[in-house]
This record gives C-alpha cells, sequence and structure tokens, in this order.
C-alpha cells in the first residue's frame, strides 16, 4: 500500500478507523483502506443512531462483507450528528472511497482534544509494516 492509501491529514486507531476534524468541535469516522481491503466487497453497513451518545472504544455499529462481519468502535467518545444515508444503498462506497464517500457517521466530540490521542498517518502505517 502507498502513502496515498492512509491520508496525513487524519487520525487513526488501532482498530483501523480513521478520524477527520471537520471543525467546530465535530469530527467524520470511516474505516481505512487496509480495513476494506481485508474485509472484502462490503456489502452492509449498520452505523449508530443520530443522536446516540458514544464513548471511546464502545461497539458504534457493524461492517457485513462477503467475507465476515466487524465491529465498528468509537474512535473517540461524543454525540452521533450525523449518518452516511448514501451507504443505506450503496455500502460498496466503503471500498471504493474508504476516505470520501464512503464515510460512516459524524460526532461531536466530547473532548476535542482527544484526537490528539490518536494515532498520526506514520505510526498507524508502521503499524501496518
Amino acid at each position: 500500500m502507498s502513502d496515498l492509501d492512509h491520508p496525513d491529514d487524519l487520525r487513526y486507531t488501532d482498530d483501523h478507523e480513521w478520524v477527520r476534524s471537520t471543525g467546530e468541535g465535530r469530527a467524520r469516522v470511516g474505516i481505512t483502506a487496509y480495513a476494506q481491503d481485508a474485509l472484502g466487497d462490503v456489502v452492509y453497513v449498520s452505523l449508530p443512531e443520530v443522536g446516540a451518545e458514544v464513548a471511546e472504544k464502545d461497539s458504534c455499529g457493524e461492517v457485513e462483507s462477503t467475507k465476515s462481519v466487524s465491529d465498528l468502535y468509537a474512535p473517540v467518545a461524543g454525540r452521533v450528528v450525523a449518518v452516511n444515508e448514501a451507504l443505506d444503498a450503496n455500502p460498496e462506497l466503503v471500498n471504493s472511497d474508504p476516505y470520501g464517500e464512503g464515510w460512516m457517521y459524524e460526532i461531536e466530540l466530547s473532548d476535542p482534544s482527544s484526537l490528539d490521542g490518536l494515532k498520526d498517518a506514520a505510526t498507524y502505517r508502521s503499524l501496518l509494516s
């Protein structure tokens, strides 16, 4: 995998989720190119409900592929303020554009500085090598 597979402007978790700050104490969450590649063809995504409060490392959804079902874990604590409804009809967006159209949900952060505790791209890439 190239550096393009793990953009430098994101933060990452050991569970292969990415987090992008969208400003105003909010962040968008998805799974990494590595995760979607390991899963194979995504056929269904179960996302948290808008308004749900999630704690860091809470299971908050599932990604189902032709190979397996994997839990989604909240990378940070907060309140879910949006979900990517496009994934209902087009779960394959997770495979084709994991950092763009395949995003999962947005969260209003309980503590915006919690993003600092996540891995930067270089650290995440070293985890994979």
